[in-house]
């Protein structure tokens, strides 16, 4: 299961990097062009330029416009990822309740000596989540992430490719350069959201999601390494919701708590037995059929005695 929620990350970490850096062409003479340029990163200059005469057009105004977006897009995509963490939720308490038996499993895999083996021990996993409604992958969601994407393209090709968002500050930072405040900032906005996520959760659980508390700060510090820092100070912003959705999943989480005990009380988590191989049915060699002509021979001689004494 580790492995496969970091192949999800690792997924989309390649793609939102290929969005970020790619799809942007250019003429002879430098001009950009191209449907990331013209559909996303024009547009989103436009608005930039409004929502900074908005605000002032001071030296600090675009910033505050990327704050305003970032704001915005978390607002409207609320909903869809507290959805998503409590799905995620659900599906770490429904954990806890068949953790005994996937220890039991997760025991034997390692100690299958055969292919074969561990290919059966790997299908009575498969079997113990799907009997027990539970994801392989634990309830994680892409969905924010890639609606997100053609934002994290829109901002990236504005700021790189208008004069005046590429030359602009945020308090004495460059939106348009590299800016290692944003990316040590973002690593530890992103560890803090991590860190809250493992609040209220077993030791067990801890231990599972402990390596994915190092994984995603480091991911996204990284996008924040690779990108201006105006797209850095989106992404903090964007850490600093992500903080507080998780701290309304932690206030939710008792009352998830209580509903997933009273939904195994009334239906307890289902147990999977392995299957034993089925035994091998050899069939036996007919029999010879010597013993048929012995007999029908007896039966030629009795007739001639009888045929005799006539």
């Amino acid at each position: 299961m580790k492995r496969k929620k970091y192949l999800t990350l690792g997924s989309l970490f390649v793609m939102v990097s290929l969005f970020l850096s790619g799809c942007v062409q250019r003429t002879a003479s430098g001009k950009p062009y191209g449907f990331v340029y013209e559909k996303l990163a024009v547009p989103t200059q436009h608005i930039m330029d409004a929502l900074s005469n908005w605000l002032g057009g001071s030296g600090n105004s675009y910033g505050w416009a990327i704050i305003l977006i970032t704001f915005i897009v978390r607002l409207v995509l609320m909903p869809v990822m507290l959805s998503q963490l409590k799905k995620s939720t659900i599906q770490q308490e429904k954990l806890g309740s068949i953790r005994p038996q996937l220890n039991d499993i997760q025991k034997r895999q390692k100690e299958a000596k055969t292919p074969e083996e561990r290919a059966q021990i790997s299908q009575e996993m498969m079997a113990l989540y799907k009997e027990n409604n539970i994801s392989m992958t634990g309830g994680i969601g892409c969905l924010p992430l890639l609606i997100q994407m053609p934002i994290f393209a829109a901002l990236y090709a504005a700021i790189q490719y208008s004069e005046l968002l590429s030359k602009s500050t945020f308090y004495g930072i460059n939106l348009g350069q590299r800016s290692f405040t944003f990316v040590i900032l973002t690593f530890l906005i992103y560890a803090l959201q991590g860190w809250l996520s493992l609040q209220g959760v077993s030791e067990e659980q801890k231990k599972q999601m402990s390596s994915m508390m190092i994984v995603s700060p480091v991911m996204l510090a990284f996008m924040t390494y690779i990108s201006p820092a105006g797209l850095g100070l989106y992404f903090f912003v964007g850490g600093i919701f992500a903080c507080i959705q998780t701290l309304l999943i932690n206030i939710m989480r008792p009352r998830i708590r209580a509903n997933i005990e009273a939904e195994l009380k009334a239906k307890p988590a289902k147990t999977v037995i392995a299957k034993e191989s089925q035994p091998t049915v050899v069939k036996q060699p007919a029999k010879a059929s010597a013993p048929k002509t012995k007999t029908h021979n007896r039966k030629r001689n009795a007739g001639k005695q009888r045929h005799k004494h006539k």
